[in-house]
């Protein structure tokens, strides 16, 4: 085994310790990576070695949090249609125990930013549920251009009126919600009607 690998395998077991001691949650930016360390039972040393700083703890554990969030989402997709789809990905992020890791995404959101090269596997993530999206768009009858566009849209009206929860909670988010689904049922519906 080379040394990459078992660096690797030492992060991704490091990574596993710090999912299991801070289970749902992420921890805010404004411990230190001291405070991170003593809490997974580990050494701030270890952690700064594996993820450099209190940014790509927050990166990583945020990246593998959306990856299992994600596998349980992508479960339910196969069997519901875009609509089931969008509905679930918001009562997954919006339940009560979900706001560290919301606030946590705005805030690596905002530091990838301005330092994309420091956050690409983040960022690399950040498509998942636009794909399969897409997918279930497509499955539904419209072409895959118009499906990537529609479901890239409907993601970034879902962020949004997240970021809109934790700004101002309870700003009617869910009827929000509602009015995407309503527009991509009109765009798809227009869509399939023959032409003149």
């Amino acid at each position: 085994m080379s040394s990459t690998e078992r660096k690797g395998d030492a992060r991704e077991r490091l990574l596993a310790r710090l999912l299991d001691a801070f289970d749902e949650a992420l921890p805010s930016p404004e411990v230190s990576l001291r405070e991170i360390a003593a809490r997974a039972e580990t050494s701030h040393a270890l952690l700064r070695y594996h993820f450099g700083s209190l940014s790509g703890v927050l990166a990583a554990m945020l990246t593998a949090q959306r990856s299992r969030d994600n596998e349980v989402l992508f479960e339910a997709a196969r069997q519901g249609t875009f609509d089931d789809f969008v509905a679930a990905i918001w009562r997954t992020y919006t339940r009560p125990e979900q706001l560290s890791r919301v606030r946590g995404f705005f805030h690596v959101v905002g530091l990838a930013a301005y330092s994309p090269q420091d956050f690409r596997e983040f960022i690399d993530s950040l498509d998942d549920l636009t794909k399969m999206l897409a997918s279930l768009a497509e499955r539904e009858g419209l072409d895959a251009e118009e499906a990537l566009t529609m479901a890239t849209v409907t993601i970034a009206a879902i962020r949004g009126l997240l970021l809109q929860e934790v700004l101002t909670p309870g700003a009617h988010s869910e009827d929000a919600v509602a009015l995407i689904l309503r527009m991509s049922k009109k765009r798809s519906v227009g869509r399939t009607r023959p032409g003149p």
